[in-house]
């Protein structure tokens, strides 16, 4: 079969489709990054047909799939923004006879779910140690600011003969826009709250593409599954 990849099932891959105790213990955890699911077959479909209606969404670019009797396993590399699973990296899908009918059972890894899922862990991590950093640094960094201060307000001394000859007295020097904005931003230069706010932007990117994804496949599988 064109784009075939080697032979792939539930044992070689149990991050993808665990079975026994790893099933138990993996699946607290690999709802991070997995999709998994199970759709009623329409009435009198066989195994056959199910994957035949289905075989179009790994005829992709990019995609490598294995169809043996009941199961179609697939891995994804590098694959185009069109593909309409390029979000995940594998998974198997399988066909089980039940007393109602045939049932479709899937499960999907997806790196892009997971990197979602911890980039805003990472983000608060880089937060905490920006805050750290302004404690230690915070001693330094006001002695520093005020001894530069008091230079800049620092008003110079009238030469004698100046004086004599009646010239005025400096005034104190004027700060302009530019040295008080930045004398305002070095006040929050330890401020976390631009990495809090890359936090909370992924932690939603990763809760809507979780809830979405899972949806969307769900529904194409079932239009295509029903021959729509």
């Amino acid at each position: 079969m064109t784009g075939q990849a080697p032979s792939m099932d539930g044992d070689r891959l149990p991050a993808i489709a665990p079975s026994g105790d790893a099933r138990s213990w993996m699946r607290l955890i690999d709802w991070i990054w997995t999709v998994r699911g199970e759709l009623p077959l329409p009435a009198g479909q066989s195994a056959a047909e199910a994957f035949a209606r289905l075989e179009p969404f790994f005829r992709e670019p990019g995609t490598s799939f294995d169809q043996a009797e009941g199961s179609l396993t697939f891995t994804k590399k590098d694959p185009l923004a069109q593909d309409r699973m390029s979000i995940y990296d594998a998974g198997e899908l399988r066909v089980e006879s039940q007393p109602g009918g045939g049932v479709l059972r899937y499960w999907m890894t997806s790196k892009s779910l997971l990197f979602c899922f911890l980039a805003p862990l990472l983000f608060v991590a880089f937060g905490q140690i920006i805050v750290g950093v302004g404690i230690l640094a915070k001693p330094d960094t006001e002695q520093a600011d005020k001894k530069k201060k008091d230079e800049k307000d620092k008003v110079r001394e009238l030469h004698w003969i100046d004086q004599m000859l009646g010239a005025p007295a400096p005034e104190k020097p004027k700060k302009d826009e530019k040295e008080k904005k930045k004398e305002e931003g070095g006040k929050d230069r330890f401020s976390p709250t631009s990495a809090y706010v890359f936090a909370g932007l992924f932690a939603l990117l990763y809760v809507i593409g979780r809830i979405l994804e899972d949806r969307l496949i769900r529904r194409r599988f079932l239009r295509s599954l029903s021959g729509g």
